[in-house]
């Protein structure tokens, strides 16, 4: 009698003992997958923090790509091939960043006030595809200027830049809506015709 109650004891102990162990095992599973969650969540924060930080900055800008392009080429003379709002040197100032490729070949980097259109500072740039820059612009009738203003009824453009590379060379702009939302699109560089660029929903 005693020994069954024993035994009755180390069954209990054991399937007691089993049960721990599985729900420890299984607290480590859940602690994981929500660390896992955690860890998205954060990152999808993350980036809708970066989409509001861009938003931002594009309503609050008062001079508008093509005008700042435009500014831009007046203080450097030459062939605008890019033009940015951003931060600049991730600093926190925002301000309209304009790559000019001059008649003689230098780049120049234009700073604009994003507010007032004054132009802050240029220094000069070494690049590469000056070749390419200078092959995919041959014959084209349509100015980084051009492409910005073709582009900004679609939303607040962001950035215009040349996609010299390839058969389908264009200008490449971002545009920005209201509440925060991004498109891409591509301006034909004879047509100035826009579509949207679905080569980043393929990626």
């Amino acid at each position: 009698m005693k020994r069954n109650i024993v035994i009755a004891a180390v069954t209990a102990a054991a399937l007691i003992g089993g049960g721990t162990a599985t729900a420890l095992a299984t607290t480590g599973d859940d602690g994981g997958s929500a660390r896992q969650a955690a860890d998205t969540r954060l990152a999808n924060d993350d980036a809708q923090d970066d989409r509001d930080d861009d938003a931002e900055r594009a309503s609050s800008a008062d001079v508008t790509a093509s005008e700042a392009i435009a500014s831009a080429l007046k203080h450097t003379s030459g062939t605008v091939v890019s033009a940015e709002l951003d931060d600049e040197d991730d600093g926190g100032k925002v301000v309209w960043t304009v790559d000019v490729l001059a008649g003689d070949d230098t780049w120049h980097s234009v700073d604009v006030d994003p507010a007032s259109g004054r132009v802050l500072g240029s220094h000069t740039d070494d690049e590469d595809d000056t070749a390419q820059v200078r092959a995919a612009l041959k014959g084209s009738s349509v100015t980084a200027e051009e492409a910005a203003k073709a582009a900004a009824g679609k939303g607040v453009v962001t950035s215009v830049d040349l996609d010299e590379d390839g058969e389908d060379r264009a200008w490449e702009t971002e545009t920005r809506k209201s509440g925060g939302a991004e498109q891409d699109w591509k301006i034909d560089l004879e047509s100035g015709k826009v579509t949207a660029d679905r080569s980043d929903d393929q990626d």
